[in-house]
């Protein structure tokens, strides 16, 4: 045979003195070929049939290096997600302290307009049943950091809350303060 060519090598059975049927070990032309140079006798060939061996005192698990991996590559994308989901939060207070604000000035306009006047404090939105209860500031984490803007008359009296802005000193993602609103 010449050099480089494959043959198919195929050993008699000790028991018939037949040839057994191929047995295949995941490639499709079988486990039996060998590449026979001229002087080298036929090699069994069996590709990607190779396992990893473990000593039989060590038990099952991971090395200290591959938990060390892992726990490195959890960290960085901890690291890379984290100011994202800041800006989500952050964002979701905003929206939130945008309604609170609208629903809070809509139901002062609806106490006016059953009234005739403005509610002397927010609490009368709760006890008069205009809102269940008023609601906590989602910058400032309070009910009572709201901070109410009164209505003068022409004498300089106080007349009641005609406005609400929230009592938060911080500065929104847009650059304004929160208490300008």
């Amino acid at each position: 045979m010449t050099p480089g060519r494959v043959a198919i090598s195929r050993q008699p059975s000790a028991v018939s003195g037949r040839h057994p049927a191929p047995r295949f070990c995941g490639s499709i032309l079988g486990s039996r070929l060998a590449v026979a140079p001229e002087a080298d006798p036929p090699r069994r060939i069996c590709p990607g049939k190779t396992r990893l061996r473990r000593t039989r005192g060590s038990p099952p698990g991971f090395t200290l290096i591959e938990l060390l991996i892992v726990i490195t590559i959890i960290g960085i994308l901890v690291t890379l997600a984290q100011p994202s989901y800041q800006r989500a939060v952050t964002a979701a207070k905003e929206a939130t302290l945008k309604e609170d604000l609208f629903i809070l000035r809509d139901t002062i306009d609806q106490f006016y307009a059953d009234n005739g006047t403005y509610p002397l404090a927010l609490s009368d939105l709760a006890e008069k049943r205009y809102v269940r209860r008023v609601p906590r500031d989602p910058v400032t984490g309070s009910a009572d950091t709201w901070t109410p803007v009164y209505f003068t008359d022409e004498q300089g009296q106080q007349n009641g809350v005609f406005d609400v802005r929230s009592g938060s000193d911080a500065v929104a993602m847009d650059g304004t303060r929160y208490s300008d609103w």
